[in-house]
């Protein structure tokens, strides 16, 4: 056997496994071969998307079960032991781990990362491979782990019987956070972005401390009843009858996992705080989810419970941290022990990436100030001042605006698609309910059908409130779209959501995250690959700010941005001495609405004008792209694919050398889309009678184009096939006819002798037989392909 014409899955068989597993590492339980890292980044140009290459690991090797030990890269014989290092060490960096080996299957090269030789990296003959046991205690030992560290550290995830392996993020952040706690930490902050699968990640913390007795009664704390039913339903199921949820404010001490929303356990002086009738040592362990609404506060109802119960040890969740002068999650938990940012959610493909449309309004931009002595529409007189964008809505309503959002928000649907479901961020619970009317009459068609497709859920609606878990749940199609201020911008688990409006002020990082990641998760069942911002209050300005870590793919924004001013930047402080906040009652998080001010002490207060005689008009858009890394990019996407191609081939003749020489064309076209380019939106843009081989020349080195029928009618001109027989030269020429119609990728396909015109010259096997055979076939192919390329 020559090891040189093994392929790599070969040396990995022969070679790499039988060294492991002569070193006494256990195959079904340590050795994980092709792991997954990632599913490649979704990748969007206009309606259309890919994905981007997945990594994926030869090898990890575990020393329990979800804890990471060491990898492995494979290359075959052709290759010398290291040449797969680099690579490898690119996996070690996500994986977090300190032991990597590359192998060609003659040996390895070892990369010691916490070498206390000075010896890095050292060859290895196949029979030196470490065990399990001698790895792990260098780790220990570098680690500082005691005897009984190691056994809560190593201490088994809860398993279902799958063998289904959590993300690699997720069980870095689960082990990360056993091992703080297994060394003494009491305090422990997670950060992790919408859609990663925080509780699925605490239920695995959880598991792992109470199946050990490390922790023996646990207290998890929500702010909102969905999310405490969601988890005790799913996630958390398997701890059956040890778990409970504190509910009509009665408490039974005799189990060990405890589910409440933090409101039930919190309470007037009068009701003394039912958390009080615990002692203050009861609970071992508080998680708190959504950590950044409360308990990031001093003053909060939250603070006081992690106080009351200080000795417990305490974990923080969110995928917002916030920091301002008045509250910080760090101040109390510490700065974040492991942080999976919406920004690589995105990149590797476990979240969806988004588009934004940015429409501005020329009131909003411009202002608006009413004529003198002006009535709104209820008769009051109009305070005479400018009205902008920080006003609509608020303590000024133009009701001609929010026919007009109303009306944008539905042509996009009718262009995309009507049963999107859609999530509408109102400024107050009076704001959602016009716009809910106004989405009804502009939709009055599938409205008359079903009442629900439109549904206004805040804190004040029971019937709204009752809608929210049909709008989560994909099978439902009703309702679609759904109408709120403040109770949706958390723990609305909405999977299939493909558009989010943003008709409201957004002051803060935190809110704008929340917002959005209503619609970060992917469902590739129901096609929810990306999805959709529609801006109408300039919220996306928030992509500016150092703090945000996730940009999006796609931005409309104004044609010429010298024509319009930018507003200044909106900060709390601009609402002091202007605006007072009120909250309203029924909205769990805190449903606000703006009353103005009346310097006449004596005076009606005047909540809102409303008025309904004044125009609002769209300013014109342009698009912008970001590019498969995130990088915004603001030319046109012709001049991206220049770009872009450029970096693929450094001349028209290399393009031409690697064109040619492709067994299938396919494969170049698969490459090239991976890195953003659609051939498709490209054709939309130049000509669907260009070849993607045409658009690529034209565009990158301005080569004059020919359609496909121009190339195949010029094969037929030059009598390229007269060596084969007349039957055969038929079959070429419905060959031609099929590329002019459809394309090179069609003709390529393996299935193309067994469709029309192709079925009425026999069957697949007798129309290779008019070529003497599969391969005189194949170099028949080739030879339409060089004819075709040749001009």
């Amino acid at each position: 056997m020559n090891k040189k014409q093994l392929t790599e899955r070969d040396i990995c068989t022969k070679y790499i496994t039988p060294a492991l597993e002569r070193a006494g590492w256990d195959s079904a339980t340590q050795v994980r071969e092709e792991f997954p890292l990632t599913k490649g980044r979704i990748i969007v140009r206009g309606k259309l998307h890919t994905r981007a290459q997945y990594k994926r690991v030869d090898y990890v090797l575990f020393y329990k079960p979800n804890i990471p030990l060491a990898l492995i890269e494979a290359k075959d014989n052709n290759h010398s032991p290291g040449d797969g290092m680099q690579q490898a060490l690119g996996y070690a960096e996500m994986l977090q781990v300190p032991f990597v080996f590359s192998s060609n299957g003659d040996g390895f090269l070892f990369h010691n990362k916490i070498a206390t030789d000075g010896i890095i990296e050292r060859e290895l003959s196949l029979e030196e491979f470490p065990s399990a046991e001698e790895l792990w205690q260098i780790w220990s030992l570098h680690r500082g782990i005691t005897g009984q560290q190691e056994k809560l550290i190593t201490q088994d995830y809860y398993s279902d019987g799958s063998n289904k392996s959590p993300r690699y993020y997720q069980f870095l952040a689960i082990n990360k956070t056993v091992e703080a706690i297994a060394q003494g930490k009491n305090r422990i902050l997670l950060v992790m972005a919408t859609g990663t699968g925080k509780t699925f990640t605490a239920f695995q913390i959880i598991w792992r401390l109470w199946k050990s007795k490390a922790k023996k009664r646990i207290l998890f704390l929500a702010d909102r009843n969905i999310l405490v039913d969601q988890t005790i339903t799913n996630d958390f199921k398997p701890f059956g009858s040890a778990m409970t949820k504190i509910k009509k404010r009665q408490i039974n001490k005799s189990f060990e996992i405890y589910l409440s929303l933090y409101q039930a356990v919190t309470g007037t002086e009068e009701e003394q705080n039912i958390y009080r009738q615990f002692t203050p040592d009861f609970f071992d362990l508080i998680v708190v989810d959504e950590c950044h609404r409360g308990s990031a506060a001093e003053d909060s109802a939250w603070r006081q419970i992690l106080e009351y119960f200080s000795s417990a040890t305490q974990i923080g969740l969110t995928a917002t941290p916030r920091e301002t002068k008045e509250i910080s999650n760090s101040d109390y938990f510490g700065q974040p022990i492991y942080t999976y940012s919406l920004r690589k959610g995105i990149d590797d493909g476990f979240l969806a990436p988004y588009k934004v449309v940015r429409l501005d309004l020329d009131k909003d931009m411009q202002g608006w100030r009413p004529d003198k002595g002006m009535l709104d529409k209820l008769g009051n007189e109009i305070e005479d001042r400018i009205y902008n964008q920080k006003d609509f809505d608020k303590s000024m309503v133009l009701e001609q605006r929010t026919l007009l959002v109303a009306k944008k928000i539905s042509d996009f649907l009718r262009q995309t698609n009507r049963f999107d479901k859609t999530i509408v961020f109102c400024e107050n619970i009076d704001h959602a309910e016009r716009m809910r009317q106004a989405l009804v009459n502009e939709n009055s068609d599938l409205v008359a059908k079903n009442a629900r497709y439109v549904v206004r859920i805040t804190g004040d609606s029971e019937e709204g409130k009752a809608e929210l878990d049909n709008f989560i749940f994909p099978d439902s199609p009703y309702p679609v779209i759904a109408v709120t201020s403040k109770l949706m911008s958390t723990g609305v688990d909405a999977q299939t959501c493909k558009l989010i409006v943003l008709d409201q002020t957004i002051l803060s990082m935190t809110e704008f995250k929340q917002r959005i990641g209503r619609g970060t998760r992917i469902n590739e069942e129901y096609g929810k690959y990306y999805f959709t911002i529609m801006d109408f209050k300039k919220a996306t300005e928030l992509f500016a700010d150092p703090d945000f870590d996730g940009d999006p793919v796609q931005i409309y924004t104004p044609q010429n941005p010298d024509d319009s001013p930018v507003p200044p930047d909106i900060t709390e402080d601009e609402h002091s001495g202007e605006d007072v906040l009120y909250p309203e009652t029924g909205d769990e998080g805190g449903d606000w609405q703006y009353v103005a001010n009346n310097d006449d002490n004596d005076g009606p207060r005047i909540r809102r004008y409303v008025v309904d005689s004044v125009e609002v008009k769209v300013v014109a858009e342009r698009v912008q792209y970001f590019d498969a890394e995130g990088k915004l990019i603001t030319e046109s996407l012709k001049d991206y694919t220049r770009k872009t191609l450029s970096r693929e081939f450094a001349s028209l003749q290399e393009f031409l050398v690697r064109w040619n020489s492709a067994e299938k064309k396919q494969v170049i076209l698969e490459e090239l889309s991976r890195e953003g380019v659609f051939f498709d939106a490209l054709s939309e843009e130049i000509s669907r009678e260009y070849d993607p081989f045409d658009l690529i020349c034209h565009i990158a080195w301005d080569q004059p184009p020919l359609t496909r029928r121009e190339r195949a009618e010029q094969v037929k001109k030059r009598n390229y096939f007269t060596k084969y027989g007349a039957q055969a030269r038929r079959v070429l020429e419905a060959l031609l006819d099929k590329y002019a119609d459809e394309g090179i990728v069609h003709i390529e396909a393996p299935q193309i002798l067994s469709i029309a015109p192709f079925t009425g010259f026999g069957t697949p096997v007798e129309i290779i037989r008019l070529f003497n055979g599969f391969e005189s076939y194949q170099q028949a192919m080739h030879e339409l392909e060089q004819a075709l390329y040749s001009a």
